[in-house]
């Protein structure tokens, strides 16, 4: 499965356009991480409880996306994008989404 954020593949041709795709998680923090991060933001730094909760978090979207492209018989995603939100206090949603297509 072919993965870009460009409209197009270089070196590969668009056939058929197989529709939107997304992958979507939503997570929520601990509390270990969030008294880890109240110190860190005394003294300033990376969170990094919170990186690793955001890179799980586009992964897993990621793998959910790519899943429903092969679904529809897509070998690459273009236009891929990621979003996120806020769901509650202490939740928020990471999304990918792109357009399914087969590509040449």
């Amino acid at each position: 499965m072919t993965i870009v954020n460009t409209e197009t593949i270089p070196g590969k041709t668009v056939v058929a356009v197989k529709g939107l795709v997304q992958g979507n998680t939503v997570r929520a923090k601990n509390i270990g991480r969030d008294i880890a991060a109240g110190f860190k933001n005394m003294v300033g730094g990376e969170l990094k409880g919170y990186t690793e909760l955001l890179t799980e978090s586009r992964r897993e979207a990621m793998t959910r996306m790519i899943a429903q492209a092969e679904a529809l018989g897509a070998n690459a995603v273009v236009n891929v994008r990621f979003s996120t939100s806020a769901i509650t206090s202490g939740a928020s949603e990471m999304m990918a989404y792109g357009t399914a297509v087969v590509a040449e």
